[in-house]
């Protein structure tokens, strides 16, 4: 389920990005070429963006096709931002919350998407989901597995964790509660980017100094795309990408 892509680098319109390139997102929306789950991601979609000197991001979500949206191709055509995360969904259980479910969810400058399912949802997670204060599990952005998760990691970043570690030890958390679970997670904050690989594709693209795309699947054939392991996590830059192994949780 779902596709998504960071960028950091350059300002460039939203449209180059996700319009412009061969298997850009918008296509991925209907014919992606490495999704392992599902195949058509119709179900919401939403992009994320840094305009200058505001380290709050803009967001523009709907809760149908991408494709099909008219105020996205314009949107995507005459905006531009040097930091964007951007989603298509493919909802994994039937629910109601539409547009609120649909990636990129966000809090101060951070911007945060799932590609995966939680497996068991939602009792499989009900310890992790006991253990947080009653005012984040108030204001979950959906009835979703991806918006528990988002809670559960700014949960972590309110305490002091930084976005990495906070990020991981979700993934870590989440996977031991729930195996078989898929926990793809993408965060940003405008200047750094954190991803996981738990049981779904992902790829970079870096050109050091100028330019890091981190996304589910390349968005053209340029050969110095690179797929990150299964069960790690990527910190990415401008100027640099670390990935580290994430430890497999035992029984």
């Amino acid at each position: 389920m779902c596709r998504h892509i960071a960028y950091l680098g350059p300002s460039v319109p939203l449209g180059e990005l996700l319009v412009s390139p061969a298997h850009g997102l918008v296509r991925q929306s209907w014919e992606p070429r490495r999704q392992r789950n599902g195949t058509v991601n119709a179900d919401g979609f939403g992009v994320g963006w840094y305009a200058e000197g505001d380290p709050v991001p803009g967001r523009y979500r709907r809760s149908g096709p991408v494709w099909g949206d008219e105020t996205f191709a314009d949107l995507s055509r005459v905006v531009r931002s040097t930091a964007l995360l951007a989603a298509v969904r493919d909802a994994t259980f039937a629910g109601a919350d539409g547009e609120a479910a649909a990636a990129p969810f966000a809090e101060g400058r951070l911007l945060f998407s799932h590609n995966g399912a939680v497996r068991g949802w939602p009792g499989s997670l009900a310890p992790l989901a006991a253990g947080l204060p009653p005012e984040r599990l108030l204001a979950l952005a959906a009835r979703s597995d991806s918006a528990l998760l988002w809670a559960l990691v700014l949960h972590r970043t309110a305490q002091g964790d930084e976005i990495g570690q906070a990020v991981a030890d979700t993934v870590l958390d989440a996977g031991a509660a729930a195996p078989g679970s898929r926990l793809n997670l993408l965060l940003t904050d405008g200047s750094t980017i954190v991803a996981t690989t738990w049981g779904d594709s992902l790829w970079y693209l870096h050109d050091p100094g100028r330019r890091t795309v981190v996304a589910s699947e390349p968005y053209d054939d340029d050969p110095y795309w690179r797929e990150v392991p299964d069960r790690t996590l990527l910190a990415a830059t401008r100027t640099d990408v670390l990935l580290t192994p994430l430890k497999e949780p035992t029984a």
